[in-house]
């Protein structure tokens, strides 16, 4: 399965979007960026999209709620090394109240790896950073675990994005 990622501007995605209610297609709006989400197994139908794999997955992508976006720049070494730290994981995310989805994507012909969570709010998003399980979830950063070894995992600063997932009736 892929995730298929193009920007644009609001309007003009919104339309896309109602365009081709038989695709999976999630719109994400920040105050200064607006992204279309296309989840399938099948060639996208954006011209110049992002592309990424999935390396795992929990729950449904809905047009509805609030995204959380963790970029993080991994070597090309590293890659391996960073998707078992996940694929590993303690897996507290989904038990907290307020979670939809988790996505972790793989880029394909570029290095920025995307840990994608989806929330019913952004206070069920805030309630889980302050949470316990956060804590226990982020207490093994991929730096500590990492320290003996001599490979360089990140190739920059990982940065986070914030979307609201609008909602809207079909026209």
């Amino acid at each position: 399965m892929n995730i298929y990622m193009t920007s644009g501007t609001f309007e003009y995605l919104r339309q896309v979007k109602l365009k081709n209610a038989n695709e999976q297609l999630i719109l994400l709006h920040s105050a200064d960026k607006t992204i279309l989400l296309q989840e399938t197994n099948e060639p996208t139908l954006f011209k110049h999209p992002r592309k990424y794999e999935i390396v795992d997955g929990i729950g449904d992508l809905k047009q509805e709620g609030f995204v959380i976006m963790n970029n993080i720049p991994v070597s090309e070494e590293s890659r391996p090394t960073f998707e078992h730290m996940f694929k590993n994981r303690a897996g507290k995310v989904e038990e907290q109240p307020g979670f939809q989805a988790l996505r972790v994507l793989r880029p394909v012909g570029f290095e920025t790896y995307i840990i994608l969570t989806q929330w019913h709010t952004e206070s069920a998003f805030d309630a889980w950073q302050r949470s316990k399980s956060f804590q226990d979830a982020h207490s093994q950063k991929p730096a500590k675990t990492f320290t003996n070894s001599s490979q360089k995992i990140f190739s920059g600063e990982a940065f986070v994005t914030k979307f609201f997932v609008p909602t809207f009736e079909k026209e």
